[in-house]
């Protein structure tokens, strides 16, 4: 449930980007041809689909996937933040939560009967454009999913009280916060501002003011359910596992009796392209100035927007891009630099966006910026640069489509292209449109839309400065259209009094048969077939993660895994980078607590030059000094941003509080180590560390996508030949011993200026493979793992002074840390630590034991969702990377199904014992000013003031 930005296509996704541009509105650009069939033979990849009407206008798309058993719900309703007028900003994303509360004939919270037959990728967005639901549920919960959506759209204002207006009202405000405190966190709110002249439906921000929340009254929400929540103004895509038939029958059933609402008028068309360039100052709470350069361009559903994501991707979106090759790689200027398209329904933004290294002035990198995108507009880009963008893009739409659901799946595509083009294959287009761009389009669309108009925002290290809210202004009357005349009703079949139609039964779960065999280099190798698409992918997973580094040498895994891909064999970083995106492929490494992994994505026809690539990475990663340094630089610029993020502060502090100085567990769980380590590291140590650590007989090679075990193994070998380790093998043990201190203690990390504290419980449990290890997970939903376990309910739905509350539990082979993580407002800091202690302490007590419905639910969401939880390669990699390293049998999903199903809430009740309330670790990152006094007024235990690094200040 959040307030989004518009689609940034290029930096959140090539699927997202390549769905960039799409609407029916003309405007200054040329709009996008319509020959559809030929588009889709252009690109060589589709979605298929169908389509109808129901009479009352809602508008149904269905796409057939069997992969799994389970159908992605989607519904868009056209109306974002754009349609809010004066005095209401931030209505549509407060009505997005206010859906979620309930309605007529379910007055409850709207994810528990989806929790109950284990729903997965659930959630709600809105934007400038649109509002979105969406979920994927089990084949056999379907007709559940549509009684609730449709109760909803047709059944709400009746569920929507004072009460429940003024809870949501606190949620979205506290989210407002959450977003407001993180570094940079009001840049998007000046950019729009700046970019759009007041009056135009794009100068607010999409979450909205503080005064217009506040003065959100019930009859107002009520009027904007009633103006714009109508059938005639939604789309609903029904993907995965449905056809056309079973579609009509069961949209007509549950939404066919729902009565038109009013058809409101769409703005019109304004890019609000500015005839001059502007530029202001902000100073923050940050560790490095950071440039933002915005322009206003062509708006969704034209040529021009899909030619700009071109142009961008060559500026600034891949490791040889311009910006980033000149301002990275060259002049060492900058941390890091993007450029990417904000598309829209009104006028999209083009954004580059850089980090300046401490010590650079700004004004050299905006200088440079100028220069190359002067350079590329007039003189243009090569052969090779836009055939490496091209390549990105179609690569990443075929990823995107392996997802039926929301966050950029299949029904996100179609619902998308349906709401703004009012047709469902409008991707083809777009995609067709880039795959035809040449060096002179880029030029000219380069020249039409960056010359002059831009808006620069620079944020400069110093005291925060609040962006003070605009004044408040007199709201305007909702101008509310009779229902339309055009759209009729059927007659409703369905007995809403009946309540939630019960799932009587389940899918299966299926899984893979993992398939074994080891190479010649000693490497274990395990496959998992899917041919759903042509994409192959692979994990090599070797020990010496985190726990490998010395004490002296925090970050040297995590710093030696972030070297691979910065060259290797006989190409220097820039040739690889452009080696890899010219086939398509994704390739990179980390480290975590206990491993060290280094994947490849590859498209199944460039199979073995992405291989050879790969080997290259593990074989001869070429550690050149000059990247060495440039990567170090960048590194240590990356700490310093984490100190200034509260949540990551305490990522970095927690494990030598946890742990004890000197554990290998100690170190961040950031994996970034620390500044005099990372310093301190020396070419010969990473050539060592890759040695000792990263060699054939040691790892296990993970393997999912589209590909057999008589096809991999050959090219396995050939990739891999002559490749062997040398010396004896590293023997690594972390200890499996919990030890917690004896009381609590609570640590204090001072942020000034901070409008949220971020409160942090956390314990150490035993390791993943203890045998109480299953019954302590579930234990942990019902306490705080879930959106209905109890902490959340308690401090964001009833308090409403949190805009989420989790618990989790990592995976370890040692003792694993148990976190409690909860952002609330400042002012009820103290109440809220009282709250989460007294919720921990009656829990694991047994006074408040978990009841059978609240292990119900969780094991409901632990094995119902197993069906569809598997519907991509990539998950199904994860749980072969689980087994791998925790010793587990290929069959480890399906007796873990069968251990939650036969729980207990007394086997729960007893797990939760293994938490003790009175030796907690507490840190809480807020305005000490006004945190400290009330913290040491609740008498937990030792209160300590410290550093970001967790050394003592007072």
């Amino acid at each position: 449930m959040t307030a989004t930005r518009p689609r940034f296509a290029l930096l959140a996704s090539a699927m997202a980007l390549a769905l960039g541009g799409l609407s029916l509105l003309p405007g200054q650009a040329q709009a996008r041809t319509p020959d559809r069939a030929a588009a889709a033979a252009s690109v060589g990849v589709d979605i298929a689909y169908e389509q109808f009407t129901l009479p009352n206008g809602l508008r149904v798309v269905v796409h057939t996937d069997r992969k799994a058993p389970v159908v992605a719900v989607n519904i868009w309703y056209h109306v974002g933040s754009k349609d809010e007028p004066a005095g209401r900003s931030g209505f549509a994303h407060l009505f997005e939560h206010l859906m979620f509360n309930g309605s007529e004939n379910y007055p409850n919270e709207f994810f528990e009967p989806f929790k109950q037959v284990g729903a997965t990728n659930q959630n709600g967005t809105t934007n400038t454009d649109r509002t979105n639901y969406f979920q994927n549920v089990p084949t056999t919960a379907l007709d559940m999913a549509l009684w609730m959506e449709s109760d909803r759209m047709g059944h709400l204002l009746g569920a929507i009280d004072q009460k429940v207006l003024d809870e949501q009202r606190g949620v979205v405000q506290n989210e407002k916060r959450q977003g407001e405190n993180q570094p940079y966190g009001q840049v998007w709110d000046r950019l729009n501002r700046a970019l759009y002249p007041v009056g135009h439906p794009y100068h607010h921000s999409v979450i909205g003011s503080m005064n217009d929340l506040n003065a959100a009254s019930l009859e107002d929400v009520h009027q904007w359910f009633r103006a714009w929540y109508g059938p005639n103004n939604a789309v609903l895509v029904l993907a995965g596992d449905i056809d056309l038939a079973t579609a009509k029958e069961k949209a007509a059933r549950y939404f066919g009796h729902i009565p038109a609402g009013p058809t409101m008028a769409q703005p019109k068309v304004d890019v609000a392209k500015r005839s001059a360039d502007t530029r202001e100052e902000l100073t923050d709470q940050v560790p490095q100035a950071r440039i933002y350069r915005a322009w206003n361009v062509a708006q969704t559903g034209t040529v021009d927007v899909d030619q700009l994501q071109v142009l961008a991707r060559v500026l600034g979106g891949a490791k040889s891009s311009r910006l980033d090759k000149r301002l990275v790689h060259e002049d060492k200027l900058v941390d890091n630099v993007s450029a990417g398209v904000f598309t829209s329904q009104l006028g999209s933004n083009f954004i580059v966006m850089a980090t300046v290294k401490q010590g650079v002035d700004p004004a050299r990198v905006e200088a440079i910026i100028d220069e190359e995108i002067e350079r590329l507009i007039h003189a243009g880009a090569s052969s090779d640069e836009i055939h490496l963008a091209k390549t990105a893009f179609r690569a990443g739409f075929v990823r995107g489509i392996e997802r039926i659901g929301g966050f950029g799946g299949k029904a996100d595509a179609l619902a998308e292209c349906t709401v703004f083009e009012g047709d469902p294959g409008c991707f083809r287009q777009s995609l067709a449109n880039i795959q035809a761009t040449t060096a002179a389009d880029l030029t000219a669309v380069g020249r039409k839309w960056l010359d002059v108009g831009s808006h620069t925002l620079v944020v400069v290290p110093g005291p925060r400065v609040v962006l003070e809210e605009e004044p408040a202004q007199t709201p305007a009357a909702l101008a509310l259209p009779a229902p339309d005349p055009r759209y009729t009703t059927t007659p409703s079949t369905v007995d809403r009094s009946a309540g939630v139609p019960r799932t009587e039964s389940f899918p299966e779960l299926k899984f893979p048969t993992a398939q074994h065999a080891t190479l010649s280099n000693g490497t274990r190798v395990v496959l998992a077939q899917r041919h759903e698409i042509p994409v192959v992918q692979f994990n090599y997973q070797f020990p010496g993660g985190f726990s490998a580094d010395s004490a002296d040498r925090q970050g040297l895994a995590s710093f030696t895994a972030g070297l691979l891909s910065e060259g290797a064999g006989s190409r220097d970083a820039l040739a690889f980078g452009d080696a890899l995106d010219a086939l398509g492929a994704r390739a990179g490494a980390s480290a975590s607590l206990d491993t060290l992994s280094v994947s490849l994505s590859a498209l199944r026809e460039n199979l073995a030059p992405s291989l050879a690539l790969y080997a290259d990475m593990l074989r001869a990663p070429r550690f050149e000094s000059k990247e060495i340094e440039r990567v170090r630089a960048s590194w240590i610029a990356g700490i310093k941003q984490e100190r200034a993020r509260p949540d990551a502060v305490a990522m970095r502090v927690l494990p030598s509080l946890l742990y004890g100085a000197g554990h290998p567990y100690a170190a961040p769980f950031t994996g970034s180590g620390n500044e005099e380590a990372i310093s301190a590291l020396s070419r010969d140590e990473l050539v060592a560390f890759h040695q000792r650590w990263i060699r054939p007989e040691h790892g296990t090679l993970l393997v999912a996508g589209d590909i057999t075990m008589e096809q991999l193994l050959p090219a396995l070998e050939t990739a891999l030949a002559g490749w062997k380790g040398e010396g004896e093998l590293p023997q690594r043990a972390v200890s499996t011993a919990v030890t917690r201190p004896q009381a609590t203690t609570v640590y204090l990390i001072d942020q000034p200026g901070a409008v949220q504290a971020n409160l942090f419980a956390a314990q150490l449990v035993p390791p993943s493979n203890d045998p109480g290890a299953l019954p302590l997970d579930i234990a942990n939903g019902v306490l705080g793992g879930d959106f209905t376990s109890r902490l959340n309910m308690n401090l964001r739905e009833d308090k409403h002074w949190s805009y989420g509350v989790r618990a989790s539990i990592s995976g370890a082979l040692g003792a694993r840390p148990w976190i409690v993580a909860a952002p609330v407002q400042i002012d009820k800091t103290a109440e809220a630590i009282a709250e989460l202690q007294r919720e921990i302490s009656e829990f694991a007590s047994g006074q408040r034991p978990p009841s059978e419905a609240e292990v119900a639910r969780i094991r409901a969401i632990q094995t119902l969702s197993l069906p569809g939880a598997y519907e991509t390669a990539s998950a199904v990699l994860s749980t072969l990377s689980s087994n791998a390293l925790y010793g587990r049998a290929d069959n480890y999903v399906f007796t873990r199904k069968a251990a939650i199903e036969a729980m207990t809430p007394a086997q729960v009740a007893q797990a939760a014992k293994g938490i003790n309330p009175d030796a907690l670790v507490w840190v809480v990152v807020g305005d000490l000013k006004q945190i400290e006094a009330p913290v040491r007024a609740l008498n937990l235990g030792t209160v300590q003031v410290i550093d970001g690094e967790g050394k003592p200040l007072k």
